[in-house]
């Protein structure tokens, strides 16, 4: 019978955890988060001395590898950071701060944060467009929770008091979502501009606000939900946005039966936490061990106090 993934050193030893970030973060050695230097870097030792700590001769300055991190000023054990991120990664849906807070033993307040913390980890950034020549790039929108000072109740069932998410799904690729707010032209066609290829082909449902960038794109083929099309072929050509209504399955389903509640101020780190997760599915070979690996390789240069998480 395989070992669990449990039982593996980095989630039970604080030391071998600290060491199984470096050789992730610094494959190549320790680096000095205040001057960048990698020369003249020692270990710090002794048994008072704290777990992970160096120094640059460089600067003269002490550092961890959790200095210029998400896991910056943090008082957890770095394990326990480990077992967090595992958790978050290997749940399809998601996993809600009071269950981390009773796995780990933590307060429901840390527990809180450090799921925020590795959301802003799982944020992409400085990415190329999506798709390219002979891919396909699905968009659509939902809608999601009540905006801030909404009225309690809603009259005749509309959703203009709503939370608006874009998202766009390459077809066996990633997922980039965006917290829009609302669905104009406007509002829409810069990021749609900015994140698809130009030779990309486009498929969307029949909203009016698509097709005026359409001649923008390789090709531009909708569906007609309205008439309860979802699926249409042309040839070899198959028309169709399920792609993205498959995606938008699993957040609802992790939105409203995992968090249950979503502050409109949150909800793109949310997006950025799903996102994450379908981009790097086992259908493209990435395992929960992998997915987690990748996490923590994008802890660097993104500082979350619990004063900014807040805002």
């Amino acid at each position: 019978m395989s070992k669990s993934i449990i039982e593996a050193k980095a989630l039970q030893s604080e030391a071998a955890a600290y060491a199984w970030v470096e050789a992730r973060v610094w494959p190549e050695g320790p680096v000095c988060p205040h001057c960048s230097g990698v020369e003249r870097i020692s270990k710090m030792k002794g048994k008072a001395t704290r777990i992970g700590l160096y120094k640059c001769y460089q600067c003269r300055k002490q550092f961890t590898v959790k200095v210029g991190t998400v896991f910056e000023d943090s008082h957890v054990p770095m394990n326990l950071w480990l077992q967090a991120m595992y958790l978050l990664c290997s749940s399809k849906k998601g996993i809600s701060s009071n269950q981390l807070h009773r796995t780990l033993g933590v307060t429901l307040k840390t527990a809180w944060f450090m799921a925020h913390r590795i959301r802003e980890a799982m944020r992409i950034t400085g990415v190329e467009p999506m798709g390219g020549a002979g891919q396909t790039v699905e968009i659509d929108e939902t809608v999601i929770g009540k905006i801030d000072g909404a009225p309690k109740t809603i009259v005749g069932g509309r959703s203009g008091f709503r939370n608006v998410a874009m998202t766009l799904v390459e077809r066996g690729g990633e997922a980039r979502s965006f917290h829009v707010t609302g669905t104009t032209i406007g509002e829409l066609k810069p990021i749609i501009r900015a994140n698809i290829a130009r030779e990309a082909a486009i498929m969307t449902d029949q909203a009016a606000w698509y097709p005026e960038i359409a001649g923008e794109f390789a090709s531009h083929d909708t569906v007609n939900h309205a008439k309860d099309e979802y699926v249409r072929r042309e040839g070899e050509k198959m028309i169709t946005t399920n792609a993205v209504e498959g995606y938008y399955s699993i957040f609802k389903r992790g939105m409203k039966g995992v968090y249950q509640h979503c502050k409109e101020k949150h909800l793109h780190r949310y997006l950025s936490e799903f996102d994450f997760r379908y981009s790097n599915r086992v259908r493209l070979g990435v395992d929960d061990v992998e997915r987690t690996e990748r996490v923590v390789k994008g802890i660097v240069g993104k500082r979350l106090t619990y004063r900014t998480a807040n805002i």
